[in-house]
């Protein structure tokens, strides 16, 4: 019996994937690497611990690497994040879940200050009942931390909660975590992709998983 819907939010509840992977892109151009926009993208959904070390070698790290994604994160928070908007019906699929009598929990990668404008953004700040960051957990996405750390604010089992991610990094958190993933096409990864990463179902985004919630996992598992 499902009891729960856990949320990833960059790229699932809002439209932010093509703002993060160009904020990365000016890191690492401001630290003398050219990673291309399409390169940075593929990453998109791993949090800096998992992205770095894709680009720079473990001295690389060492030298300047949380320098790096400290200069990310204030350009992005300062020049993307008031672009970011909320997918359409995002409000409207939180309270479908919430109506349906599962709790509901955001598990992001994303820095917790981040996480709470997302909230705020997206217009579901009160209809959560948990949320977890990547101040939460040791390593970020495809590693199952967040994930865990979210099943353990619930207090249920892994068998008990879904998982909706747009990355195959969330299916394969998920996997990880025993938890079971439905993917959206809403951050840009294929359905080859979200189903090779895990995924059992895949919906265009956040608005077709409300008018198919019924016959959905999430639907059908309570």
């Amino acid at each position: 019996m499902i009891q729960a819907a856990i949320f990833d939010i960059d790229g699932t509840l809002v439209d932010s994937v093509d703002l993060h992977a160009r904020a990365w892109q000016e890191a690492f151009a401001q630290f003398g690497h050219d990673v291309t926009f399409e390169q940075a993208r593929s990453q998109i959904g791993k949090g800096g611990d998992q992205l770095i070390p894709v680009f720079l070698s473990a001295d690389q790290q060492r030298e300047y690497g949380e320098a790096l994604e400290q200069w990310r994160g204030e350009h992005f928070r300062s020049t993307y994040l008031p672009m970011i908007r909320p997918f359409s019906a995002v409000p409207e699929l939180i309270k479908r879940v919430r109506d349906a009598g599962l709790r509901v929990a955001v598990a992001s990668s994303a820095k917790k200050e981040e996480l709470d404008i997302y909230l705020e953004i997206a217009g579901i700040k009160p209809l959560i009942d948990e949320s977890t960051s990547s101040e939460d957990a040791d390593r970020s996405k495809p590693a199952p931390d967040i994930f865990e750390v979210a099943l353990k604010k619930l207090d249920i089992a892994a068998a008990q909660a879904i998982a909706i991610g747009d990355t195959p990094y969330d299916a394969q958190a998920a996997r990880k975590a025993g938890l079971q993933a439905i993917g959206v096409l809403s951050g840009g990864f294929t359905e080859a992709d979200l189903r090779a990463g895990g995924c059992v179902a895949v919906y265009p985004g956040p608005g077709a998983l409300l008018a198919c919630f019924e016959t959905s996992p999430l639907g059908a598992g309570r």
